[in-house]
């Protein structure tokens, strides 16, 4: 007869009660993610696995899903599993928007549906935004206008055609009248004057008046003043009176002078005066 070892036993079953809570704990953990999988609608649920309660919890999302699949519309509704009042409500809904796609001119829009008034009403709005189209200069079919519209569209082309030859702007100078083509002109030369004053590079200087030469002059000269205090490369030095340039070189022996005595900043010692180089080596000594 085999003895078994009582201690060795004993220790098995302390091992298996020490292992229990962790075994538990996976357990539920597993079932609370096969909840959720459920609920969710995924692939991964498995429903044995559930109880009542949470079974019924389970069709309760199922159908709060298919209702809110039905109302976006997507190709996973099942009317089928609608209630009748979720029915009626879906109804009412999907017919609201189609009225408001047909009113937006969406390509969604089923004009077969609507009532007819609610018919009437789109093909207002549809000739409305044709005529809108024509006048924008875009895709458009002249025979379903009328002739007082089409005098209109032809207006509002000119119109347009005007203003893109006035802005500069690609237009037809082939379709302008006599008078316009003048405006178009004159819109032009004011273009280019105001290019020359602000010192754009769509400028030409031949087709200033004196007046606006003159002008121009002036700005071309204020502008290479602030470039040459700013010390930027665009200056042109030849260009400064000799007063100008004295003020320039006065104000840049001022501040190479600073920068040596702060030691902040290019300083160049060799532009200093004698009196400079003395207080420069005055202001060392204090500062040891």
């Amino acid at each position: 007869m085999k003895i078994i070892n009582s201690s060795k036993y004993r220790w098995i079953q302390v091992a298996c009660l020490s292992l229990w809570p962790i075994l538990l704990c996976a357990q539920s953990s597993d079932l609370a993610q096969n909840l959720d999988a459920c609920k969710n609608g995924l692939e991964t649920c498995d429903r044995s696995k559930l109880s009542a309660s949470e079974s019924t919890d389970v069709t309760v999302s199922e159908h709060g899903r298919n209702v809110s699949n039905c109302r976006n519309g997507f190709h996973s509704c099942d009317h089928s599993k609608l209630t009748a009042p979720e029915a009626i409500a879906l109804a009412v809904a999907d017919h609201q928007q189609n009225v408001s796609d047909c009113g937006m001119g969406l390509t969604s829009c089923d004009p077969s549906q609507l009532t007819p008034s609610e018919a009437r009403t789109w093909n207002v709005a549809q000739h409305r935004r044709h005529l809108d189209d024509c006048q924008g200069g875009y895709d458009c079919d002249r025979s379903k206008l009328s002739p007082t519209e089409i005098r209109d569209v032809d207006i509002a082309l000119r119109q347009r055609n005007l203003a893109n030859c006035k802005s500069g702007w690609t237009c037809d100078r082939s379709s302008l009248s006599t008078s316009e083509s003048a405006q178009v002109n004159i819109a032009e030369l004011q273009r280019n004057a105001e290019n020359c004053q602000d010192g754009w590079g769509d400028c030409d200087h031949s087709k200033l008046t004196s007046r606006e030469a003159g002008e121009v002059a002036v700005a071309e000269h204020k502008r290479n003043v602030s470039t040459c205090t700013a010390g930027e490369e665009t200056c042109d030095y030849s260009k400064l009176t000799p007063t100008e340039a004295a003020t320039l070189a006065q104000a840049e022996h001022k501040r190479n002078y600073a920068a040596c005595l702060s030691g902040s900043g290019y300083c160049d010692l060799s532009r200093l005066s004698v009196e400079e180089k003395h207080s420069l080596h005055l202001a060392g000594d204090n500062r040891q």
